[in-house]
């Protein structure tokens, strides 16, 4: 299988239908362009581990589509560790309404997300060599996003700790997560309500949200965990 063939493209559109979401071949075409910057930059610059065309499919993009169903149109959103500009860049171009800044800690990671951004012609979007710690000590960023995200950047407590000072009043915090387990959702209660706080207390009423699904083709595991209200 090539990147960008038709294989390649039908993968991508028969997961994403899995999830209720459809595809534009424009959308595709863009994608293609990502994946196949990702893989040539790669070879120097080492910035993913998937490489195979089939899991850059799935595992990146495809993995990144299903948060989209709890972002609304027009919002600005931080992805915070985004790498190879995952989820924010194919979020960007599933919802060209979005505002999106990208941030990483690795330069050389930020010069390819600024190349695939040219690359793509894409507009209000942005790419910056900072660390979360060191964004939120910038007036002009702290409560500006409505959506902070991020994928398997963190243990859930330490990515909300540092998502929570971003997030504008009453937005919200998604993190993409693999298997989440039950000590990693006792560390976020505890950090957010205190000691003592019960797993079981997840849910629409405790402001925090959990949707598991599974990655199709792979029946690899994901969760998406929405933290929502007052900023």
């Amino acid at each position: 299988m090539q990147i960008g063939s038709k294989e390649w493209s039908d993968l991508i559109i028969e997961g994403a239908s899995a999830f209720d979401i459809k595809l534009k071949s424009d959308q595709i075409r863009q994608f293609t362009v990502h994946a196949r910057e990702l893989i040539h930059w790669n070879k120097t610059f080492n910035i993913t581990t998937i490489t195979d065309p089939a899991e850059v499919a799935l595992k990146h993009f495809l993995d990144s589509l299903p948060a989209s169903h709890h972002i609304p149109p027009d919002a600005t959103l931080l992805d915070i560790g985004s790498g190879g500009g995952f989820p924010g860049i194919p979020l960007k171009i599933l919802m060209p309404s979005l505002t999106v800044t990208l941030i990483d800690a690795s330069r050389k990671k930020v010069s390819f997300l600024k190349h695939v951004i040219r690359s793509l012609k894409l507009d209000h979007i942005e790419a910056l060599h900072m660390r979360a710690e060191n964004l939120v000590t910038d007036s002009f960023y702290r409560k500006r996003f409505d959506v902070v995200i991020s994928r398997a950047f963190s243990a859930l407590a330490l990515f909300v700790r540092l998502a929570h000072p971003l997030r504008a009043p009453g937005g919200i915090i998604i993190a993409l997560k693999g298997e989440t387990d039950k000590n990693e959702l006792n560390d976020l209660h505890n950090y957010l309500f205190g000691e003592g706080i019960a797993t079981s207390a997840i849910g629409p009423d405790s402001g925090i949200a959990m949707e598991k699904y599974n990655l199709p083709f792979l029946n690899v595991k994901r969760s998406i965990i929405v933290l929502s209200g007052p900023g």
